[in-house]
């Protein structure tokens, strides 16, 4: 493979091809390629199998299987993707086995296809059912002109906040735009308060805020990358956020949901947190905090940009080794897009914003009393979803690129290298990477 796209070549084709590449440079042993015919569907029940880290999987499938007996779906708990999920799931697929699905987080999804680890489903028709899902959702598992996996929750960002303190006690509003949020912020760090505070070796807020401004910081041409983190929507982002940091107006000593900021949360002194839509459950958790916090839009920038940026969620791939393709989709299929299916992964396995295109769950139709009796799922959450960056693709090398940009927020925090001057060092590197991993890539021009 060469080592660098040209322009001409970037230009050239479809994007389709890039993962197709992909498979002459992924690791030895890979799972069955995916220019093989596709497997036929069984004359006879079978049964697939599910690795995944999310809690009570089993319940979920047991719905499916008792709907049906051609097919028992069979769940297996790993531990999360980082913590040694990933790693287990690749070696077996290495092996010549592994299970016929594993959970894989949405900006994981390229790599594992690099790895010749994943289905192409577009070869299993997934194409005419993709009017069942979120746009937002698909279009996390889409590279080119296919699809990877099939999306099983989303992080859609929202602000969440203390109204009892912000609104009651401050007499303030949760800001709409970013020029709004540096003034509030600044009340409130003035009044000896922090209205959010970050760990800034997270790389992932920082993606989910470059997202919503507009950039596409990987973009798939011919058979090749071309990546641009540093167009005008990712600098005015980093210029925003440089300027924060300076002026000291967020706290920077530990993340949301950690000990520290529930009891700084608890105590009213800590009042937002502007993160992904699976934050509500876990702000139940704030001492004190019933009836006292609402849920509002992610601030927006006046011109240019999207409603919202994406902040975790995982997909339902289809492992490359599986002998059952066809029905291992037709089971994530439901799952991910049935109104069955979305709301026994709502009760059983507590999972994020559903992918499915018009059903949200019941459970979430309903208003809620810890947050202030209001309806926010249906009121801000679902605008949220609507409002994504439908150009955004996962690099196949994301978690390195998410750890290299949470090393340089660190180092923006510190004053040492502010994010104008990090972005356009990372994404150098980057390049440099995907060329070491035998990748067609470029910088923007």
């Amino acid at each position: 493979m060469t080592p660098h796209l040209t322009r001409r070549t970037a230009l050239a084709g479809a994007g389709a091809g890039v993962l197709g590449g992909f498979a002459a440079c992924a690791p030895p042993n890979p799972g069955r390629v995916n220019d093989q015919a596709a497997i036929p569907p069984a004359d006879g029940p079978v049964t697939i199998t599910y690795w995944a880290w999310l809690k009570d999987l089993q319940k979920v499938a047991d719905v499916f299987n008792a709907q049906q007996d051609r097919i028992r779906v069979e769940t297996t708990w790993i531990p999360g993707g980082n913590t040694g999920g990933y790693a287990k799931i690749l070696s077996a697929v290495s092996a010549g086995g592994g299970p016929d699905i594993a959970q894989v987080e949405l900006r994981q999804v390229p790599e594992f296809a690099l790895a010749g680890a994943l289905v192409d489903l577009t070869r299993y028709d997934f194409g005419s059912q993709v009017d069942a899902f979120d746009p937002g959702a698909l279009s996390q598992v889409k590279v080119g002109d296919s699809y990877w996996a099939v999306p099983q929750d989303t992080g859609p960002v929202a602000t969440f906040y203390n109204r009892e303190v912000l609104e009651g006690e401050m007499g303030l509003t949760p800001p709409a735009t970013w020029e709004e949020f540096r003034e509030t912020a600044g009340i409130v760090s003035e009044a000896g308060k922090n209205l959010i505070t970050l760990d800034p070796s997270d790389g992932s807020y920082l993606i989910s805020w470059v997202m919503q401004s507009g950039a596409v910081w990987f973009r798939p041409e011919g058979d090749g990358w071309i990546v641009d983190m540093t167009g005008d929507a990712s600098m005015r982002v980093a210029e925003f956020w440089d300027q924060i940091l300076a002026d000291g107006l967020v706290g920077t000593g530990y993340g949301s949901f950690s000990t520290p900021w529930m009891a700084a949360a608890g105590e009213g002194n800590v009042l937002a947190t502007i993160s992904g839509s699976w934050s509500d459950a876990l702000i139940q958790s704030v001492p004190g905090g019933e009836g006292k916090w609402a849920v509002a839009p992610m601030p927006t920038w006046p011109d240019g940009g999207v409603a919202s940026g994406a902040h975790g969620g995982s997909s339902a791939a289809i492992l490359s080794n599986s002998q059952h393709p066809a029905e291992a989709l037709e089971f994530v299929t439901w799952m991910c897009s049935d109104p069955a299916g979305i709301d026994a992964m709502i009760e059983y396995s507590g999972i994020g914003w559903s992918p499915a295109k018009d059903y949200i769950g019941e459970v979430r139709r309903q208003p809620s009393e810890f947050f202030s009796g209001q309806n926010y799922n249906e009121e801000v959450i679902l605008p949220m979803a609507q409002g994504q960056n439908l150009d955004w693709t996962w690099a196949p090398m994301m978690q390195r690129a998410a750890a290299m940009v949470g090393d340089g927020m660190t180092t923006a925090v510190t004053g040492e290298v502010p994010l104008v001057d990090m972005l356009p060092a990372t994404q150098t590197r980057i390049v440099e990477i995907m060329r070491e991993m035998g990748l067609n890539a470029e910088e923007a021009r």
